[in-house]
């Protein structure tokens, strides 16, 4: 991973997905990839059903989600 984009795999565009977090451009949007890690599916079993994706980009979801996650402070939003 580099300074300058640290996770290369991880794209937004406002075009994809309305500009949420995908797996390099395509229309698998992080928090998907991530649902079906969290439902139990294997890698083995998403890379067999998603044919595009491959594994780095499965650690790359997780490496993404870990570092959004590190939060220091949340305010209270008034609505």
């Amino acid at each position: 991973m580099s300074e300058r984009q640290p996770f290369p795999r991880i794209t937004s565009s406002p075009d994809i997905c309305h500009g949420k977090p995908c797996i390099r451009g395509l229309r698998y949007p992080v928090e998907f990839v991530l649902e079906l890690l969290s439902s139990g599916m294997t890698n083995e079993e998403i890379l067999a059903d998603y044919e595009d994706l491959e594994a780095e980009d499965l650690r790359a979801a997780i490496a993404w989600a870990a570092q959004v996650t590190r939060t220091k402070r949340i305010e209270p939003v008034l609505v």
